[in-house]
């Protein structure tokens, strides 16, 4: 970490004097971004920087809290009358172009979306509505085959934004939304321009991680968000013309285990996993305390979370005892039973699993270690070619739909993303139960007996939730980010 570290700043040095970026145009921010959105359109969306930026263009119908409750946005206020029933009543809007945004607008941006207009993989979700009714400009119902308690999380903040009614596939191109920022334009891996009143923010797209860190120390980019490396941080730290503002984050790093591999499908061999790996070194040496140990699926802020399911804390004797309680023993060289772990080349996660590598060693276990890239490790774990594999879930851990994703036996690939095949039929109950559950309350504890299920079982082992690490020029005052890291301050 020292030495590349080191080298950081001899590559800055050399950049520095070359020079990189441009100056700042009078009332523009630049915030750099790793990559282009490949779609301003919140119902075809599929990358975060698309779904980021187009939550400032577009207003959903609400806006989540810190522990992701629902609170009012383009509708001001909602009722369920009946599980099978929500009504929307929105508040007065207009769009960009100054066209009134109403009832039929909400409509057809979900009707589009239903009818094919655009081709999204959001349709699944809105497959449940069975009907929607636009009584007057200002009233949305809508109408479902069954009770769906996740639907309000489902057209909330950075799930679908509002468009205008008969907007087609050149929405993508040429957005025209309700939100606090109007799109001005964009040139394909360069930039995206947006501007609210005298204000404009020009997202910069950098896609090399040590470019992003010098722009940022020259003071030719204003603001990054969770996009350089721990050492950069804590190097860009020292700058004085730049701030750095940490805060908790929901994105989640796991190791999955397959539960038809003959030696994983014994739970007290997980158990024991989960007791063997000690998480602190590996967050306060690989990722310098910008992490925070998990002990569910969901972050702990979210309002489902269960703090009372059980955890492992790092304990080798305990994880010896486990092994030799399922009858796996040390041989002569020490080794008691041998497993396979499959990463990408991705050097976080290769480094990650090298750490794990060596803790399991510890109590017995010989892992070997398998690389490749992404598109040849994601095809092995899809088709459950693996033993063990670790992977992050990124937004989509915000919502208790997960568990149902993840799983529910039912939900293998490509049904979903149970990839180590998990089987519980009280699990399978409760999801199926708490997918209906309209009571916030009696939904909440079926979640929490989900979370505490899952953690006896462990088809997966928790390891971190990352933290937002924002870094930024003095320019910029209140920088306060959200937990689900979104861009949410610019407002």
């Amino acid at each position: 970490m020292r030495s590349s570290r080191r080298g950081f700043l001899a590559t800055a040095g050399a950049a520095l004097l070359a020079g990189c970026g441009g100056a700042h145009q009078p009332g523009e921010i630049v915030f750099l971004i790793e990559s282009s959105p490949t779609a301003l359109d919140p119902r075809i969306e599929s990358d975060a920087q698309s779904e980021r930026i187009n939550q400032l263009i577009f207003d959903p119908l609400v806006e989540l809290d810190d522990t992701f409750e629902q609170r009012p946005a383009l509708a001001e206020r909602w009722e369920v009358p009946d599980p099978l029933t929500c009504v929307f009543h929105l508040r007065n809007a207009q769009f960009h172009d100054g066209r009134p945004l109403t009832s039929r607008d909400v409509r057809y941006t979900f009707e589009s979306i239903l009818d094919g207009t655009v081709t999204s993989t959001k349709a699944s979700t809105f497959r449940g509505i069975s009907g929607i009714e636009t009584p007057n400009d200002r009233v949305v119902i809508f109408h479902f085959k069954q009770p769906d308690a996740g639907f309000l999380a489902s057209v909330s903040q950075g799930a679908i934004g509002i468009v205008p009614n008969g907007a087609g596939k050149e929405l993508a191109r040429a957005p025209i939304g309700s939100g606090p920022f109007r799109f001005v334009g964009e040139s394909t891996d360069e930039y995206v321009l947006l501007e609210r009143g005298a204000k404009r923010v020009r997202f910069k797209v950098a896609p090399d991680t040590t470019v992003r860190a010098l722009e940022l120390r020259k003071g030719s980019a204003d603001v990054e968000i969770n996009a350089l490396t721990a050492d950069m941080v804590r190097a860009l730290e020292r700058e004085p013309r730049l701030q750095v503002t940490q805060s908790p984050g929901t994105v989640y790093q796991y190791i999955a285990l397959n539960m038809r591999d003959p030696v994983l499908a014994r739970v007290e061999v997980r158990q024991a996993l989960a007791h063997a790996i000690d998480r602190q070194p590996m967050i306060e040496y690989l990722w310098r305390n910008q992490a925070r140990p998990a002990s569910s699926v969901l972050p702990p802020n979210h309002w489902a979370f269960c703090p009372g399911a059980a955890t492992y804390p790092h304990d080798p004797a305990r994880a010896r005892a486990l092994l030799d309680a399922a009858g796996f023993r040390p041989g002569p060289d020490g080794v008691r039973l041998r497993l396979t772990m499959k990463t990408s080349t991705e050097e976080t996660s290769r480094l990650l699993a090298a750490v794990v590598q060596q803790q399991l060693r510890d109590v017995g276990i010989a892992m070997e270690l398998r690389s490749n890239e992404f598109a040849t490790f994601y095809s092995d774990i899809v088709k459950g070619a693996f033993e063990m594999y670790t992977l992050r879930w990124i937004r989509v851990n915000n919502d208790p739909g997960i568990f149902e994703y993840c799983f529910h036996s039912k939900r293998t690939p490509p049904a979903g993303a149970n990839r180590g095949h998990y089987a519980n039929a009280r699990v399978d109950a409760l999801i199926e139960q708490s997918r209906q559950e309209m009571d916030r309350d009696k939904r909440r504890a079926q979640l929490w007996e989900i979370q505490k299920t899952l953690n006896q079982d462990l088809p997966y082992l928790h390891l971190w939730y990352y933290d937002n690490i924002v870094v930024h020029s003095p320019r910029l005052k209140g920088v306060t980010v959200a937990p689900g890291g979104d861009y949410d301050f610019l407002k």
